[in-house]
Protein backbone atom coordinates (compact mmCIF):
# COMPACT_ATOMS: atom_id res chain seq x y z
CA UNK A 1 0.00 0.00 0.00
CA UNK A 2 1.26 3.59 -1.11
CA UNK A 3 1.53 6.64 1.33
CA UNK A 4 -0.50 9.32 0.82
CA UNK A 5 1.25 12.32 -0.56
CA UNK A 6 1.77 15.27 1.97
CA UNK A 7 2.45 18.71 0.93
CA UNK A 8 5.52 20.15 0.00
CA UNK A 9 7.52 23.03 -1.08
CA UNK A 10 10.93 23.03 -3.18
CA UNK A 11 13.82 24.04 -1.15
CA UNK A 12 17.51 24.59 -1.75
CA UNK A 13 20.59 27.13 -1.16
CA UNK A 14 21.11 29.86 -3.11
CA UNK A 15 24.92 28.93 -4.69
CA UNK A 16 26.48 32.70 -4.33
CA UNK A 17 25.03 33.59 -0.55
CA UNK A 18 24.35 30.12 0.32
CA UNK A 19 21.12 31.22 1.85
CA UNK A 20 18.43 28.79 1.69
CA UNK A 21 15.70 29.61 -1.05
CA UNK A 22 12.02 28.30 -2.00
CA UNK A 23 10.82 28.07 -5.41
CA UNK A 24 7.88 30.48 -5.92
CA UNK A 25 4.70 29.35 -8.38
CA UNK A 26 6.04 31.77 -10.65
CA UNK A 27 8.80 29.58 -11.27
CA UNK A 28 11.33 32.32 -9.25
CA UNK A 29 13.51 31.65 -5.65
CA UNK A 30 12.61 33.42 -2.60
CA UNK A 31 13.57 33.70 1.08
CA UNK A 32 10.55 33.59 2.33
CA UNK A 33 9.05 29.83 3.36
CA UNK A 34 5.56 31.46 3.12
CA UNK A 35 5.86 33.26 -0.33
CA UNK A 36 7.12 29.09 -1.45
CA UNK A 37 4.92 27.16 -3.68
CA UNK A 38 2.88 24.65 -1.68
CA UNK A 39 2.69 21.44 -3.84
CA UNK A 40 -0.17 19.31 -3.11
CA UNK A 41 0.31 16.61 -6.21
CA UNK A 42 3.20 14.03 -6.58
CA UNK A 43 3.57 14.62 -10.29
CA UNK A 44 3.92 18.59 -10.13
CA UNK A 45 6.41 18.00 -7.27
CA UNK A 46 8.77 15.93 -9.36
CA UNK A 47 8.34 18.29 -12.17
CA UNK A 48 9.15 21.45 -9.69
CA UNK A 49 11.96 19.68 -8.25
CA UNK A 50 13.30 18.81 -11.57
CA UNK A 51 13.36 22.38 -12.59
CA UNK A 52 14.57 23.38 -9.73
CA UNK A 53 17.57 20.49 -9.74
CA UNK A 54 18.78 21.77 -13.42
CA UNK A 55 19.74 25.62 -12.17
CA UNK A 56 22.75 24.79 -11.23
CA UNK A 57 24.12 28.26 -11.88
CA UNK A 58 21.68 29.19 -9.35
CA UNK A 59 21.01 27.03 -6.58
CA UNK A 60 22.78 23.90 -4.71
CA UNK A 61 21.05 20.68 -2.86
CA UNK A 62 17.07 21.68 -4.00
CA UNK A 63 14.89 18.85 -2.31
CA UNK A 64 11.15 18.76 -1.28
CA UNK A 65 10.25 19.80 1.89
CA UNK A 66 6.95 18.69 3.97
CA UNK A 67 4.94 22.09 4.23
CA UNK A 68 1.33 22.36 5.13
CA UNK A 69 -1.17 25.54 4.66
CA UNK A 70 -0.97 28.40 6.74
CA UNK A 71 -2.85 31.18 7.21
CA UNK A 72 0.03 33.41 5.13
CA UNK A 73 1.38 30.92 3.17
CA UNK A 74 2.82 27.22 3.50
CA UNK A 75 4.92 26.44 6.68
CA UNK A 76 7.42 24.32 7.64
CA UNK A 77 6.16 20.62 9.13
CA UNK A 78 9.63 19.61 10.53
CA UNK A 79 11.81 21.13 12.96
CA UNK A 80 14.49 21.46 10.89
CA UNK A 81 12.70 23.04 8.04
CA UNK A 82 11.20 25.45 10.46
CA UNK A 83 14.97 25.93 11.76
CA UNK A 84 16.21 26.31 8.16
CA UNK A 85 13.49 29.24 7.61
CA UNK A 86 14.35 31.31 10.09
CA UNK A 87 18.09 31.36 8.88
CA UNK A 88 21.31 31.61 11.00
CA UNK A 89 21.38 31.17 14.51
CA UNK A 90 24.32 31.86 15.73
CA UNK A 91 23.51 35.81 16.51
CA UNK A 92 20.69 38.47 14.75
CA UNK A 93 21.19 39.18 11.47
CA UNK A 94 20.31 37.65 8.17
CA UNK A 95 16.31 36.60 8.06
CA UNK A 96 16.21 37.43 11.99
CA UNK A 97 17.09 40.84 11.32
CA UNK A 98 14.76 41.85 8.27
CA UNK A 99 12.19 40.31 9.78
CA UNK A 100 12.17 42.90 12.82
CA UNK A 101 11.86 45.08 10.77
CA UNK A 102 9.12 44.16 8.83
Amino acid sequence: MSRKFTPKVVTANDLVEGDVVYLTEAGAWTRRHAAAELIEDEARAADRLALAEAQTGTVVGAYLADARPGPHGPEPVHFREAFRSRGPSNYFHGKQAEAANV
